[in-house]
């Protein structure tokens, strides 16, 4: 197959440019500059997830199912489309202080040999999307660098998971997230879980390490660090939720999480698994 790569240093640290790498509303932006069109029915990826892109003159489109997504970078495959295959594997690399972006797009035209002809179009094209996509995503993690910072809380006890019901504001209540909250300015990120998970839940809690890639959400930036009940704390209880719930191995996955809550499933299944 045609492989078509693009090596460039993004200025921004790595957990951060594989966050926005999950991102749909900058990679639509990419594909638009390209002279197509891209739509998802989520904001951030996960492994299992399909976005359609309609292809310059929309006469064609393709599916593409995302295989993998995390701290190192970026997977999907083709899912329906003309082409006869579909490779876009974006790797996430430290580099000093910031991060270099591998990105490799590698296709089979259909129609064998005939179908290559179209090869040297497919490979313009290609080119226009990961330049656009670089622009893109070096902007963006410059937009997020300054951006404030939200910390959501892995409580874990006995191998299940305290998750917490959103009760506003309406479009969200009823829905699932990780406590948290907030970080202040000169706030230290654990500082901040401990306090907010004293605010809304009444407990105290002990922060461990940072899990998953950064998660843009709008203007700000989520992380969320693995946490246990301190010995003695008190019971948590819903002070600002609607309700609490400690979930199991089996059942995290089916909780109707928020979008950036639903980005760290994975490894939050991980954590349980030990």
């Amino acid at each position: 197959m045609p492989v078509l790569r693009l090596d460039h240093h993004v200025d921004g640290p790595p957990r951060l440019v594989a966050g926005v790498l999950r991102e749909t509303a900058p990679s639509a932006e990419a594909v638009a500059r390209a002279g197509a069109r891209l739509t998802a029915p989520v904001r951030l990826l996960v492994a299992g997830d399909e976005v359609r892109v309609a292809l310059p003159g929309g006469v064609l489109a393709c599916r593409t199912r995302v295989t993998g997504a995390g701290v190192d970078g970026l997977r999907s495959e083709l899912a329906a489309g003309p082409a006869a295959a579909l490779q876009h594997v974006t790797r996430v690399i430290p580099d000093g202080c910031g991060t270099l972006v591998r990105d490799e797009l590698a296709w089979a035209a259909p129609g064998g040999a005939a179908g290559r002809l179209s090869d040297p179009v497919l490979r313009r094209w290609g080119r226009r999307l990961l330049e656009a996509r670089r622009d893109v995503v070096a902007g963006r993690v410059a937009e997020l660098g300054r951006a404030p910072a939200v910390v959501g809380a892995a409580i874990v006890r006995d191998g299940r998971l305290l998750a917490a019901q959103r009760s506003y504001p309406a479009e969200l209540a009823g829905r699932w997230e990780l406590p948290g909250g907030g970080v202040e300015p000169g706030e230290p990120e654990p500082d901040a879980l401990v306090r907010e998970c004293a605010e809304e839940l009444g407990a105290r809690i002990v922060v461990g390490r940072r899990i998953g890639t950064d998660l843009p959400i709008g203007r700000r930036v989520l992380r969320i660090h693995t946490a246990r009940l301190a010995p003695g704390s008190p019971e948590p209880e819903a002070r600002e939720h609607r309700s609490l719930r400690w979930v199991g191995l089996r059942d995290v996955a089916a909780l109707g999480w928020l979008d950036a809550d639903r980005a760290v499933v994975a490894e939050l299944v991980a954590l349980l698994r030990g």
